[in-house]
């Protein structure tokens, strides 16, 4: 799986959001999701899961992404 941006932005609101997914491997042979979010502009926060298996991984990593997208996030271009 490729990283993924979302952005979500509504000026009427001043809202101005962005969320990243990403898998990667870990030293241990697992798979980790790392997911980055916050206001565009700062750092925003993180958070890192582990999974025992990349299929796994890209299951909750699309959960995330479909999560997302029911809740307004568009790809960022």
């Amino acid at each position: 799986m490729q990283p993924v941006h979302l952005h979500r932005v509504n000026a009427e609101a001043n809202m101005a959001r962005f969320y990243h997914v990403n898998i990667a491997p870990t030293l241990f042979g697992e798979v980790s999701v790392l997911r980055s979010w916050g206001r565009i502009g700062s750092h925003g926060r993180t958070s890192v899961e582990t999974w025992a298996t990349s299929e796994e991984a890209e299951t909750a990593a699309a959960l995330a992404l479909r999560q997302k997208a029911q809740r307004g996030y568009f790809a960022a271009l």
